[in-house]
């Protein structure tokens, strides 16, 4: 069984062929610049043939059509025949409150995904744009909706609502989402695969350019740190994280924006890319703070403090925690951050193994030290593979 993973955005379409027999990955690619002019496709296949495209792409259907023409190359793709794909799993930005678990495509899912592009007008026209070129050039592969929101369904009113009016929540469905909900479910079903046992109290630190954590429960989640939008939680490469709003209101006229201006400054120019002036970029971060950078080395501890926050508050909305996982580029290649997170955590049972931490170059890694009593785990997220388990779920009986 062989399923096309699909990443779409407003102009760029990534994708992976997955094998479903052993799960690899048969080639993978990205289409870029699509809707403007000078659009390339660039595709590498598991045994490292490249095929590069450059072609413009007025809309997601001439996309999809140059991705189905590299794929069929005869010397640099992998596929006879588009008969070969089983299915197609897409990733779609937002299932507000409509949807709680991954779902079969059709026209009444692509209405509902419709009426929800308001919740992400970044995202989701062009999910759902993709997704409606696909049906059409690939008429009669069945093709799934996997959600970033999803996974976070199951926490509770009192974990989701704000303090607003319950009117106001019923009528525009303000609440807290949580977003990296794929890569949330993979590590977390992974997690639990290597503690043993589904009854387990796991913190899932997803930290890269954008960050969030989620307090995991019998693997179901109770909690996650973004909320309505992305913005919220963690100090992030960008996105400011938890701000009060009458600061947002205070800045907004001092720096003369308006609202929506206002939204895309906390999102584009906050973060540690603000607070450090320098850049959003872990790497040049750490390497400046060596060199004596006092704002670098600020934004570093920020970023780590509001995490290690937050894995506590979540222990204690768990009442306690077998495993903290750190999975996204950040939390698999910074010792440095990690090392700041863990620090001085004993007192919940994590004892945390620096030189373990140091020593951790890929794979799965256990950071705690031999008699700790929790797990402090680093885990690969692969969203994709997610993405096409769900899908293969899904669509194995269709």
């Amino acid at each position: 069984m062989k399923i096309l993973v699909i990443n779409a955005g407003s102009s760029s379409l990534k994708y992976q062929l997955i094998n479903m027999q052993d799960e690899s990955v048969i080639l993978k690619g990205v289409c870029e610049r699509i809707t403007f002019t000078g659009g390339q496709l660039t595709q590498k296949t598991f045994d490292g043939r490249e095929c590069i495209i450059k072609q413009d792409m007025p809309t997601h259907k001439e996309a999809m059509e140059i991705v189905l023409k590299a794929m069929l190359d005869k010397e640099k793709g992998a596929l006879a025949s588009i008969d070969e794909i089983s299915a197609v799993g897409h990733r779609v930005l937002h299932s507000g409150e409509d949807f709680h678990s991954s779902v079969v495509i059709d026209d009444e899912v692509i209405r509902i995904c419709e009426k929800n592009a308001e919740l992400g007008p970044l995202h989701m026209p062009g999910n759902i744009a993709c997704i409606k070129s696909c049906r059409e050039v690939m008429k009669g592969v069945p093709m799934v909706a996997v959600f970033d929101t999803t996974f976070h369904s199951t926490m509770p009113a009192k974990a989701y609502m704000y303090g607003i009016p319950y009117s106001v929540y019923e009528q525009y469905k303000i609440r807290k989402y949580g977003f990296h909900g794929t890569s949330h479910k993979f590590v977390s079903e992974e997690t639990i695969k290597l503690l043993g046992s589904k009854d387990s109290k796991i913190v899932i630190c997803h930290l890269g350019n954008g960050s969030s954590i989620s307090a995991v429960k019998d693997g179901k989640c109770q909690d996650t740190s973004m909320g309505f939008t992305p913005l919220e939680g963690l100090v992030m490469g960008t996105r400011s994280g938890d701000i009060d709003p009458a600061a947002v209101e205070y800045m907004r006229a001092k720096l003369g924006l308006t609202a929506e201006q206002v939204v895309d400054y906390l999102n584009k120019k906050c973060g540690i890319l603000g607070v450090s002036e320098l850049s959003s970029d872990l790497r040049d971060l750490t390497a400046a703070a060596k060199d004596g950078n006092e704002k670098a080395k600020l934004a570093l501890e920020m970023l780590a403090y509001r995490v290690k926050k937050y894995v506590g508050s979540y222990i204690a909305v768990l009442g306690g925690v077998d495993a903290v996982v750190f999975t996204g580029g950040i939390g698999e290649h910074s010792p440095l951050v990690r090392g700041l997170v863990m620090q001085d955590m004993e007192y919940c049972g994590a004892k945390f193994d620096d030189k373990k931490n140091q020593d951790y170059d890929s794979g799965i890694g256990y950071l705690n030290a031999d008699d700790s009593k929790v797990k402090i785990i680093v885990l690969p997220t692969n969203e994709e593979l997610s993405i096409a388990r769900e899908t293969k779920n899904l669509t194995a009986n269709i």
